[in-house]
């Protein structure tokens, strides 16, 4: 079955203005021509979500992550909530849980409700997006990247893990781990290869062995800094790939009798809670809330009309380095 895309790419024009001509928006007669020929051609008929897009749609955009507990997106959300409310739209948050399923699930009620669009942290790199983008609905991509063209908004991620790293180099450690969540997710596997970055540019050669990926979360960080502990040369240092990992590696390392700078830690994100002291402790922030911001405004630009072409804005990390050195 023909969707508003298999439209668009026919008459030349965007799916935005497909819909348009649908609903009676004001579109050049140029244009209409093109699509009603392309939409005859391909004997589609658009649909009542097609139709209601932009005249019937409920001022509710849906945001999909996938952990609600994590406090990172969290402040995420807030950005979005911000700027949304402020615009005169309600956001629906939903908790993937990581799960494709739970998150294809929240997308067909998004359709189902006629939500104006989506911002979505998705699962998995197979996450299908395909039923909400042929509605015409905006999707914007946050945190990862997708293989759909949408705009996205994601962080400097290989940029914060060398940036970590090179603060425990200048400190003086030399047995540097990392530890990062599923190595099948972007932000891990690209924070991963900045830890490598600055390694191998110290001039030393990168040891598998102090390379972990776990999940991103407490235990995640936990049972990685055990199995780090456990080796026959234990590092000296760890990268978090997250602020989730980062609580759960200073768990471990504190029960060890191993705390900053004895053995040192740098956090990519935050450092939510712990009864460390900050300056004994590097963290790249992370602007998790610039990103809620951001994405919100993409969104909203797409829902008035914007016809640009997708785009996608990396947001700069903030290093602050631990006073305390080794």
């Amino acid at each position: 079955m023909s969707t508003i895309y298999d439209v668009a790419e026919l008459a030349g024009v965007s799916p935005a203005t497909v819909s348009r001509v649908f609903n009676g928006t004001s579109v050049s007669d140029e244009k209409v021509a093109a699509v009603r020929d392309a939409a005859k051609r391909l004997n589609f008929t658009p649909n009542r979500a097609a139709r209601t897009l932009r005249t019937q749609s409920s001022e509710v955009i849906a945001l999909v992550i996938p952990d609600i507990e994590n406090p990172y997106f969290t402040e995420m959300a807030r950005g979005v909530e911000d700027v949304a409310s402020k615009a005169g739209y309600s956001v629906v948050l939903c908790n993937s849980d990581a799960q494709p399923d739970k998150e294809s699930t929240y997308l067909q009620i998004a359709i189902a409700e006629h939500m104006s669009g989506v911002i979505i942290a998705t699962a998995s790199e197979g996450s299908n997006l395909d039923p909400i983008i042929a509605t015409g609905r905006p999707v914007v991509a946050v945190d990862r990247h997708t293989a759909y063209d949408v705009d996205g908004v994601v962080m400097a991620n290989r940029a914060a893990g060398t940036s970590a790293t090179k603060d425990l180099i200048r400190a003086g450690y030399r047995r540097i781990a990392y530890i990062g969540g599923p190595a099948h997710i972007d932000t891990a596997a690209e924070r991963a290869a900045g830890w490598q970055d600055a390694i191998t540019a110290d001039g030393r050669k990168i040891d598998d062995e102090l390379l972990r990926f776990s999940t991103f979360r407490v235990d995640g960080g936990r049972a990685a800094m055990e199995e780090l502990l456990a080796l026959p040369e234990p590092p000296d240092a760890v990268v978090a790939g997250n602020n989730l990992i980062g609580v759960g590696a200073i768990q471990v390392l504190t029960e060890h009798g191993f705390t900053p700078p004895a053995v040192g830690v740098a956090v990519i994100g935050s450092l939510p809670f712990t009864t460390l002291s900050p300056s004994v402790v590097t963290v790249v922030r992370l602007p998790a809330r610039h990103m809620g911001v951001t994405a919100a405004n993409m969104l909203l630009e797409r829902i008035r009309g914007d016809e640009q072409p997708a785009r996608t804005v990396v947001l700069r990390n903030e290093l602050q380095s631990a006073s305390v050195l080794r």
